[in-house]
């Protein structure tokens, strides 16, 4: 049963809506007002859900709409600040709410009818955790229409669950409850990007170095570090074949020949790939949103799948991509050293 929330007498300017039994009020959500106080991390609330909507919209991603205020909406909340020229030292300081508020139109969600392309398939009975055993497979599609939907909206299935109690996503014609983001986007004129190694970010800027973009990303290992110095990007394209290369050596493969894998969201470098200067590296998708710059790479730049198509549909060629190993280093302060060449993902 889902608790509906009467949000016409609230008595201060914020609201912090809970979720009951993993369900969460539309209404509440498109209503919610600036939340004055931290929310909870890790559980769902209708003012979460509105800011990363909002966040999503300006192009600061807060990765994966979840509905928590986790540490990807953090980062993204602090990168539209510093954007703006606004102290975070708060929340969400009220003119902050009201740039991102004013700078959207729309309701945050909206009714969608599922289409016979959404529950048509192929979906994989099961996505094997190993790549040795992805080889033979025809497409690394979707596990689910639920998995595939979610996507579609940047949302985490969870969220999409708990906006449509009782809902089983599988039936073209039902109407359900989304986010209301765009499917495509085009960005300002970029000029270069910047990959912070440190608090696994990655930010697009133009010529001027005004800040465009912001993405989470998932950025290296211990064991496969993510590239020094000034990368170029060498080329950008949808629904990526992925090579294994033994040379790689991941512990996890025992085939000592290369093999490809072939495309699809869940392939492992996800449904978008952009190459990078130095053999093997590139910025690319992910089958695991969830996990975006919560979990290490093999060495690659990793975005959820809808944030690497964005910045793929906005790169050119020759663009520089520099790779900074501190949060308090600039670009402009360094030489553009070559990175060190590894095959990675």
């Amino acid at each position: 049963m889902t608790m509906r929330w009467m949000l016409g007498a609230v008595i201060s300017l914020w609201l912090v809506a809970p979720a009951l039994a993993g369900h969460l009020d539309p209404t509440a959500v498109n209503e919610a007002a600036r939340p004055a106080k931290p929310p909870a991390t890790d559980k769902l609330n209708a003012a979460v859900v509105k800011l990363q909507v909002l966040l999503d919209r300006a192009q600061f991603s807060p990765g994966e709409i979840d509905g928590k205020f986790g540490e990807n909406a953090q980062k993204a909340l602090k990168a539209f600040a510093e954007q703006n020229g606004i102290a975070s030292d708060k929340v969400l300081p009220p003119e902050l709410w009201d740039k991102l508020t004013a700078a959207s139109e729309g309701p945050i969600l909206v009714d969608y009818k599922i289409t016979d392309a959404d529950v048509k398939g192929p979906f994989l009975t099961k996505l094997p955790a190993k790549l040795d055993d992805m080889k033979s497979l025809d497409a690394l599609s979707y596990t689910s229409p639920l998995e595939g939907l979610a996507e579609k909206f940047h949302m985490s299935a969870d969220l999409l669950k708990a906006l449509n109690p009782g809902k089983t996503f599988d039936k073209a014609g039902e109407t359900i409850v989304v986010t209301n983001v765009p499917a495509r986007r085009e960005l300002p004129r970029i000029a270069r990007l910047e990959v912070d190694k440190t608090n696994g970010t990655l930010k697009a800027f133009d010529a001027s170095g005004a800040l465009l973009a912001f993405y989470p990303a998932s950025v290296g290992s211990p064991d496969r570090p993510t590239p020094t110095g000034t990368l170029k990007v060498t080329a950008s394209h949808e629904l990526p074949t992925y090579r294994y290369n033994p040379e790689y050596k991941f512990k996890s493969v025992k085939s000592k020949r290369p093999f490809d894998i072939k495309p699809g969201p869940n392939n492992p470098v996800g449904a978008y790939w952009i190459g990078l200067s130095a053999q093997g590296y590139g910025i690319h998708g992910t089958a695991e949103p969830d996990k975006v710059s919560k979990s290490a790479s093999h060495g690659c730049v990793r975005l959820t799948n809808w944030d690497a198509r964005v910045l793929g549909e906005n790169v050119k060629r020759g663009m520089p991509v520099v790779f900074l190993d501190a949060p308090t280093e600039s670009s402009s302060k360094r030489q553009g050293t070559p990175a060190a060449k590894r095959a990675a993902n």
